[in-house]
């Protein structure tokens, strides 16, 4: 990461455990001064380190969830178009471009099985998808 000291790094995990971690809070645990941490989490920000914040569902509710990888072959030159549609559907939680047999990996969460059925349709329906693959995600053993 550009130039961060062990502090940092420390901060920054807090928050990526929990962005609504206070000052006061995240101070204690890492044994700083409040306003040392609030001027270091300003740093960050204005630096474009800490680009933005973000909520994550209680881990009973993402139980509840049907998660899949689905795999996409693109046809050349419509890699743009395709990754804009993929944008437009809320169903996508992650867009990945990889390496291999496959150009792109995304990661689709869905309510149901219909659901997420539908949402891998609407994948294969786009103009450049040639191929899809999909993987039914059945448990996560850890997430960071």
């Amino acid at each position: 990461m550009m130039m961060l000291d062990a502090t940092d790094r420390a901060l920054i995990a807090l928050l990526q455990e929990n962005a609504r971690i206070g000052h006061a809070e995240a101070a204690r645990r890492l044994k700083l001064s409040r306003t040392t941490v609030q001027a270091r989490v300003e740093s960050l920000e204005r630096r474009g380190i800490i680009a933005g914040y973000t909520l994550r569902l209680a881990d009973e509710v993402r139980s509840r969830m049907v998660r899949a990888h689905v795999t996409i072959v693109v046809a050349p030159k419509a890699s743009a178009g395709v990754v804009a549609g993929l944008q437009r559907m809320p169903e996508l939680r992650a867009l990945h471009s990889v390496a291999g047999f496959f150009d792109l990996l995304a990661v689709v969460e869905a309510e149901d099985v219909p659901s997420l059925d539908a949402a891998i349709d609407k994948i294969g329906a786009l103009e450049g998808v040639e191929r899809t693959q999909s993987s039914i995600i059945l448990s996560t053993k850890f997430e960071r």
